[in-house]
């Protein structure tokens, strides 16, 4: 059954992440609302994933067959535009173009397309296909021994902070690769995974879920650096603070559990719209900013031709390249063309 909230989850994230961008891209409000806060979207992008891998997969056999449509639905869902989006920007680049991302030598093209490294926005894609990998592996765990799980997030979690996030990155004959994305968004996921481990078996009692909950949301932009009380390198240091982490985890929680599934906040047509364009949003919105950057117009006006032309623009790549393409994807691989979202 579809969790409607998370659609709107899903495009909160990638507006937090628009907004950022554009206030660090053209000093909308002194850029108050940049300095990096983007990373607050992209945590959530990685709770969600973790918590939807979870939840959708752990009551389900880890044998041959359903790792197979595993493994295709994620392809189907992500890879098809980001690698468009690449082999684009790298040809754009190549023809003397201005690329849409900084993808200008076949090394950083080949560490692209094997999901090692990359460029702006375009980081968060390794570390959520390398993620993929390793949640196969948890899948088999948790259908062996569903409590080690428990023992194993505990492990990571530990072993990362006293090891002070390890910093694997560098060049492999030239092409450039960087795991250290993967070993600070790796409690992100895992957080999201245990949450999803219980979402189905969850006895939230009636007096807790209430409307009231969804503004935990609010705590979001009180830990954007211009906004946030704390005094600690939380604010900056932000990946490798497990504050953030807790805080980040308490509002999730608090909205995908106690908020009620029919919020008007969070269930509605716009959340609905928003959460299926978001990852067109994401990947597509830092050319349009540059793009519109150029223009000698107001900043309102800026803002306002960057949110409706990048909706527009998102919403066509997703109507007709990313749903085409994992139809195409799963009817191929698949024999009855079903596949999990």
């Amino acid at each position: 059954m579809e969790i409607r909230k998370l659609n709107a989850l899903r495009g909160l994230a990638a507006s937090i992440v628009l907004i950022t961008h554009f206030s660090d891209v053209t000093g909308w409000l002194d850029g108050a609302l940049g300095g990096r806060a983007g990373q607050y979207g992209v945590m959530l992008f990685f709770l969600l994933s973790g918590f939807l891998m979870s939840h959708l997969y752990f009551d389900r056999k880890a044998d041959k067959e359903n790792i197979k449509r595993y493994v295709i639905s994620r392809i189907a869902r992500v890879v098809p535009l980001y690698v468009l989006v690449v082999i684009c920007s790298y040809s754009m680049h190549y023809f003397g173009y201005t690329g849409l991302y900084e993808i200008t030598e076949v090394q950083s093209l080949i560490a692209h397309l094997l999901f090692v490294y990359g460029e702006s926005v375009l980081w968060t894609i390794a570390p959520e296909i390398q993620f993929y990998v390793i949640f196969i592996g948890l899948w088999k765990v948790a259908c062996w021994r569903r409590g080690y799980i428990y023992v194993i997030v505990t492990l990571v979690l530990i072993i990362l902070f006293f090891s002070n996030f390890p910093r694997f990155y560098g060049d492999f004959d030239g092409v450039p690769y960087n795991f250290f994305h993967l070993m600070r968004s790796l409690p992100y996921f895992l957080v999201g995974v245990l949450i999803g481990m219980h979402y189905k078996s969850a006895n939230i009692p009636l007096y807790l879920r209430k409307n009231i909950f969804v503004f935990s949301l609010i705590l979001i932009p009180l830990m954007y650096p211009h906004f946030s009380p704390v005094s600690s390198d939380a604010k900056v240091r932000m990946w490798l603070s497990y504050e953030v982490l807790f805080v980040m985890a308490a509002v999730f929680v608090s909205v995908v559990c106690f908020v009620p599934d029919n919020n008007r906040l969070l269930s509605n047509r716009a959340g609905d719209f928003l959460g299926k364009i978001s990852y067109s949003l994401y990947l597509l919105h830092m050319p349009i900013i540059q793009f519109i950057n150029t223009f000698e117009m107001p900043i309102a006006f800026k803002l306002i031709l960057f949110l409706s032309s990048s909706v527009c623009v998102a919403y066509l790549s997703f109507r007709w390249i990313e749903k085409p393409a994992a139809r195409l994807i799963n009817s191929f691989f698949c024999s009855n063309g079903k596949y999990s979202a």
